[in-house]
């Protein structure tokens, strides 16, 4: 048991160091030509267009329960007047990058992992290396760029909804003034708050694209193989998001001081 538990983890680093190859070989590929326009557009507007609607409606109950949970602590250690401050930074900083990425990974990234596990399968990509036609450029780059620029404007989108719908539960069900919400808000947030979110989504969406990527492009097993892989590529995504969102945010915390302090 020993020996195999030795095993699995060496094969398990050996695929880690493999993908983060990989996602330097990406970066490199980004500033060589030629550029894939045409496939970017097509991809972004894909993962756009499956990701929208999910985020929305995931977004409204994530500002709704920080609300009402941050409110009804407030109100325990009278603090209400930082309700709206804590609300908007814990969907902002948090909320809006985590659930834009999930939406990212579960929907676009799924869609890239399948699609390159169907070409593996099929040896296209094994052709195109016969003929000399770099994969990772043509097809593996336009789709961690437009995963990044989805990720980045729907963590925008993900902000607007998250907060709106965090002021409605706390102006409207918890009885809050409009004013003291407001006000609290531009007492502590600041504008690197707005950037840690924006760097966030950038480089949530970059593993997301990268992990789905190499999922895809290293299946096992045939068909079956492609299924396995794109369960895969999530259950990874999700594990490295939170990883990576806790670092972030410790280092976030620690270089950057509260505003007022």
């Amino acid at each position: 048991m020993t020996i195999q538990v030795q095993q699995r983890a060496a094969n398990g680093l050996r695929e880690f160091g493999r993908m983060c190859a990989m996602g330097l070989d990406i970066i490199l590929a980004m500033f060589r030509r030629p550029y894939q326009i045409r496939e970017f557009v097509q991809q972004f507007w894909f993962i756009a267009s499956v990701s929208i609607a999910p985020a929305i409606l995931v977004s409204i109950p994530f500002g709704a329960v920080i609300s009402l949970q941050l409110g009804s602590l407030t109100s325990q250690i009278g603090a209400q007047q930082f309700n709206g401050a804590a609300s908007v930074l814990a969907v902002v900083q948090q909320a809006s990058p985590i659930v834009t990425t999930l939406i990212i990974a579960g929907a676009g990234g799924s869609a890239i992992c399948a699609d390159l596990g169907a070409r593996s399968i099929r040896e296209e990509i094994d052709a195109m290396e016969v003929l000399g036609v770099s994969p990772i450029q043509r097809l593996v780059v336009p789709r961690v760029q437009a995963a990044v620029c989805a990720s980045v404007l729907l963590n925008g989108l993900v902000s607007v909804v998250g907060v709106l719908g965090g002021y409605f539960f706390n102006v409207i069900i918890q009885g809050g003034t409009p004013g003291a919400y407001l006000a609290s808000f531009n007492a502590l947030a600041q504008l690197p708050d707005l950037v840690v979110s924006s760097v966030k989504a950038v480089i949530f969406g970059y593993l997301a694209g990268v992990v789905a990527s190499y999922r895809g492009l290293n299946p096992k097993g045939g068909p079956k193989g492609v299924g396995d892989v794109v369960n895969q590529s999530v259950v990874i995504t999700f594990l490295l998001l939170f990883f990576v969102n806790t670092v972030l945010t410790a280092l976030y915390l620690q270089l950057v001081p509260a505003k007022g302090t």
